[in-house]
């Protein structure tokens, strides 16, 4: 049965975008020609890592996957790069290291794909800012000693990434432009460098 997306909704619960649900419909129902215009739209936001195809086994469906890697997001030095979804998140990033990952799943259904997009946003918990220069004579009481097994030259001792949750606001944002790319009209709301 063909299902309909569902329509753009520029309201939404506290604490929700607005926008389409996820996952979402995709209505191209030849599968090779979902999955690589689902790879062509997450290419313009991340770089491919594996990927591994929506496919119909036995008529059985199994659904593909698409796992990015995770890049440090961009400042407001790199308006070229669409991997953050506004000026405030720009601002956020330039402030302090962030970064993010996306996993899509595709999996094909009578008429087409449901295609679910999940961003996932860390944040560098660093044991002092990068390149600081500023009081790197004196004697540090903030941290104690941290064995190194295999150091590597130039790199700062980290203690990991924070996980920040999910980026809602982008998943919007790649599935509109996965949408419009299937035949959806693209909403007001979609930024101009997607369409």
């Amino acid at each position: 049965d063909y299902t309909a997306p569902p329509a753009f909704s520029t309201t939404a619960p506290a604490g929700q975008p607005a926008g389409y649900a996820n996952p979402a419909f995709l209505p191209i129902a030849d599968p090779q020609c979902a999955w690589e215009t689902t790879v062509a739209v997450v290419q313009d936001y991340f770089r491919i890592e594996h990927e591994e195809p929506a496919r119909v086994v036995n008529g059985t469906p199994v659904t593909g996957t698409i796992r990015t890697a995770a890049e440090v997001s961009p400042t407001v030095f790199e308006p070229w790069r669409h991997d953050t979804a506004d000026a405030d998140q720009r601002v956020e990033n330039t402030l302090q290291t962030i970064r993010r990952q996306a996993i899509i799943r595709v999996t094909p259904a009578q008429g087409g794909q449901w295609v679910d997009v999940a961003v996932y946003k860390e944040l560098l918990d660093a044991v002092k800012p990068e390149h600081a220069m500023a009081g790197a004579a004196t004697f540090r009481y903030d941290s104690s000693l941290v064995g190194v097994v295999n150091p590597i030259a130039g790199q700062q001792v980290t203690k990991g990434w924070i996980d920040q949750g999910r980026d809602t606001l982008l998943e919007q944002y790649i599935i509109t432009h996965l949408l419009s790319r299937g035949g959806q009209p693209a909403p007001n709301t979609m930024r101009a460098q997607d369409r």
